[in-house]
């Protein structure tokens, strides 16, 4: 399967190096920043900055665009829903029931770019940073809520595992559906009701994979005296270093330009 989340993709660059509390304060901001500019100037300017970002990474473009294969289908309906259900002044197609305004068609581009850069520069964080040091983030970020209660090092865990099993379980699906249609299943031909139907044989033995592993891996946990963050110390403490603050304070320019885009365009 052609999903890039939830991967780690190993090379020697800088946004490798960088700590993990900054590569997730940086994603952080792009996703806020996405859902901040509705121009096509502040989509252009994050576009540019998304590719100069991947560029660092070292890793292949063609790499990380392979992940929006399976959501294919989730852009084109979305687009679908914005064209024919979204009201505006100027008409370009009115036939019957449908009527397609080019309000319609703008904000259908800006829905499935923002979605595409949201899936990509993600992938970036997952891409650059192994699930063991994306856990120790999560789990600083999630720190100060201890003190209410909210348990940071179960939420960190049950985040990076779901992280890392996405492409396993998506693998998994791949292998049973092969497995499927060569005794005969036909996962293709009929209708909604009949592919709705076909697709029971893949999530009965999905879903007890899923268990299978779920339960494996906690057995394993447990052999090795896994207690949560009780007394539990790091081999590697995070600090941060010279090129951190460099990394910092292009945020600190990217998030200025999106907020100058923002009252200016």
């Amino acid at each position: 399967m052609n999903v890039t989340i939830g991967q780690y993709y190993p090379a020697d660059s800088f946004v490798h190096q960088l700590d993990p509390r900054v590569k997730l304060l940086g994603v952080t901001l792009f996703i806020a920043a996405l859902f901040t500019v509705n121009s096509f100037a502040g989509y252009a300017f994050i576009a540019v900055c998304m590719g100069l970002a991947i560029y660092a990474t070292k890793v292949p473009p063609i790499f990380m665009l392979r992940g929006l294969r399976a959501l294919i289908f989730i852009l084109i309906f979305t687009s679908a829903l914005n064209i024919f259900f979204t009201a505006g002044n100027t008409v370009l197609v009115s036939f019957w029931v449908i009527t397609i305004t080019l309000e319609g068609i703008l904000n259908a581009i800006r829905m499935v770019s923002r979605l595409t850069m949201l899936i990509v520069g993600s992938s970036v964080l997952t891409l650059t940073t192994t699930p063991i040091k994306l856990t120790d983030a999560i789990e600083y970020v999630l720190g100060p809520f201890k003190r209410i209660g909210v348990p940071a090092h179960e939420i960190a865990m049950m985040m990076s595992i779901a992280l890392r099993f996405i492409p396993t379980l998506l693998e998994e699906i791949d292998r049973i559906m092969k497995a499927q249609m060569a005794r005969g299943a036909d996962f293709d031909t009929g209708g909604l009701i009949k592919k709705a139907k076909s697709l029971v044989p893949l999530l009965v033995p999905l879903f007890i994979s899923a268990f299978r592993r779920a339960d494996e891996l906690a057995v394993a946990m447990e052999a090795r005296c896994y207690r949560g963050d009780i007394n539990r110390t790091k081999m590697k403490v995070m600090r941060l270093e010279r090129r951190d603050f460099k990394a910092l304070w292009v945020m600190l320019v990217f998030s200025a330009a999106i907020v100058l885009l923002k009252i200016y365009i």
